[in-house]
């Protein structure tokens, strides 16, 4: 041990942070059913344990570095559904995400009040009740700037931070995902799978489409030589057209006769001998039975041979702008085309018939070449993948954002700003929206997002870990079990106050309130939780605004509650 301490990790501190981030990922993999213990907890749990066994402080610069970095990948993250939030439609959620972030807030002060907790433990108890790890850092950032504090006082507050945290968020996450996806549909007596699929059906508008929403999305393209009598003489259209009618999106993307391939053309009258080929959803080539009702299958590599094309683009055009999926469909430039996947504030969303098209919305269409880049180009921007992201984009937006957050007001002596992290967090806001809107610049994909944003936090907290180590067992004294009870009743009281005023005050489905509930105490455990028991994927309808709104609210807590006990 001693041997490791002084040859390796005292001379070479960086090896121990990595070596924590290795050990926090195995120990996140922890899982029961739809709930782990994730990475994050993992990171700042092996580092408490490696900090407390070795004793090798780490600069601090290099958690201010990871944390800035973090918000800023926060912010652009949600920024396109944070500001939709503010928008009519949305104010029920954003009012019901802002009851429960406030609920919260009171909850965790009252009680730091009563039993004398000074700011360190009362952000503690607030970023593990809430389940929201940017506490840590934005607590830390208040902690510091606070006037009449030594040196060891500050390092002594923001070390009780991670460990308030570390000891009441295993279970705040546990009791929000049990709560929400059993407790409290069970209280007013409904069931939830069937909640779903009601609402599932509703917004489907009763079409027959089950695999809409599902994942089930298989585009197949298959050959057939034409026999069947009712189809020669008929043109593609009327045949499309027909299939239409019958709830079905088939399409005839070639046709070949006598050898030749024929121009594409909408009105070209089928005849006997024809090969054509067919593209479809997989279920609704089985539902059809091509075979019988069209002739044999036909095998013709050139036919089938031609290139399709899978594109990402960001919807923009105004002309399109709020139609549902449904109309979307019957648009004459999709013919042959399919949306295959949404994506919605950057996650992957579940779109019904229903779903309509919003700014900012990625759409994944797949189809012929020839078919889907005109129809990319009449719904917005196509988005070629790229994994190159534009440095000059984030280095600018963290630059804007710690420079917006240096200046300070005092209020009683006390500084309070935005700090550079909160900054960041403002600034990641406005250029996500930015790239929602005009999404031709500032290139972000999905891997760099997540090393900024996931890999960024549990570096961030494992140093932070690490610091806090040597200090955690007197620092548990301090705090006292009892704070892991009153953790469990600041995690529980603010849903049930959120849940009384969505369902009897607001109305709100019962799905679509588990998934505000937990988008705003921004518990992703508990969204899967509720799924999971829905049986459904519609919940997370109700998950993205709240859960954009519940980031930033509950990121800026951490700073409000230090200002409010010092």
């Amino acid at each position: 041990m001693s041997f490791l301490r002084d040859e390796i990790f005292k001379p070479y501190p960086e090896l121990l942070v990595f070596l924590t981030v290795a050990a926090g990922f195995l120990l996140g993999r922890i899982r029961r059913r739809a709930i782990a213990l994730g990475s994050v907890t993992g990171c700042l749990l092996a580092g408490l344990a490696l900090g407390w066994a070795f004793e090798v402080p780490v600069d601090g610069t290099v958690k201010s570095l990871f944390f800035i970095m973090f918000l800023f990948a926060l912010g652009y993250r949600v920024g396109p559904q944070f500001f939709r939030g503010l928008r009519k439609d949305g104010l029920p959620q954003v009012l019901l995400a802002l009851v429960v972030c406030v609920a919260g807030l009171l909850v965790c002060w009252l009680f730091a009040a009563l039993l004398g907790y000074g700011p360190g433990l009362s952000a503690g108890l607030l970023g593990g009740a809430l389940t929201q790890s940017a506490v840590i850092g934005v607590a830390g950032d208040a902690i510091g700037s606070l006037p009449g504090l030594s040196a060891e006082q500050v390092t002594e507050q923001q070390n009780l931070v991670a460990i308030g945290y570390a000891v009441t968020y295993p279970l705040g996450t546990v009791l929000c995902a049990i709560l929400l996806a059993d407790v409290l549909p069970r209280l007013v007596g409904r069931d939830l799978a069937k909640e779903s699929a009601d609402l599932a059906r509703e917004l489907d508008a009763g079409t027959d489409d089950p695999d809409l929403g599902e994942g089930y999305y298989e585009v197949v393209l298959r050959a057939f030589t034409v026999a069947h009598p009712a189809l020669v003489g008929t043109t593609i259209e009327a045949f499309e057209r027909q299939q239409a009618s019958l709830g079905r999106r088939i399409y005839l993307t070639r046709v070949r006769r006598g050898g030749a391939l024929l121009p594409q053309d909408q009105q070209t009258v089928l005849a006997e001998g024809d090969v054509v080929a067919v593209s479809a959803i997989r279920g609704d080539v089985v539902a059809f039975d091509p075979e019988r009702e069209i002739g044999p299958e036909a095998d013709d590599v050139e036919l089938l041979g031609y290139r399709t094309e899978t594109l990402h683009v960001v919807a923009g055009s105004k002309k399109h702008l709020g139609q549902s999926i449904a109309e979307l469909r019957r648009e004459p430039f999709m013919v042959g085309v399919f949306v295959t996947e949404m994506h919605r504030s950057g996650a992957k969303y579940p779109f019904r018939l229903s779903t309509r098209l919003e700014r900012g919305d990625t759409l994944l269409l797949t189809g012929p070449q020839r078919l889907v880049v005109p129809a990319a180009k009449e719904l917005g921007t196509p988005v070629p993948t790229s994994f190159a992201t534009d440095m000059t984009w984030v280095g600018l937006g963290i630059f804007l954002g710690g420079c917006i957050g240096i200046p300070a007001l005092h209020a009683g002596g006390v500084p309070i700003s935005l700090s550079t992290s909160g900054g960041a967090l403002i600034m990641g806001l406005v250029f996500g929206w930015l790239r929602a809107k005009y999404p031709t610049f500032g290139n972000v994909p999905g891997g760099a997002q997540w090393f900024m944003d996931t890999l960024g936090l549990c570096l961030f907290v494992a140093v932070v870990g690490i610091n806090a180590g040597p200090s955690f067992t007197s620092g548990l004294a301090q705090a006292g079990w009892g704070l892991l009870l009153l953790g469990a009743v600041a995690t529980v009281v603010p849903l049930l106050v959120g849940f009384a005023v969505g369902y009897w005050l607001l109305k709100l489905r019962l799905p679509i309130l588990m998934g505000v509930l937990a988008g705003a105490q921004t518990t992703t455990a508990a969204i899967g939780a509720v799924n999971e028991s829905a049986r459904s994927q519609i919940p997370t309808i109700g998950y993205t605004i709240p859960y954009a709104v519940g980031n930033v609210l509950l990121t800026i807590w951490g700073a409000v509650i230090v200002l409010l006990h010092h």
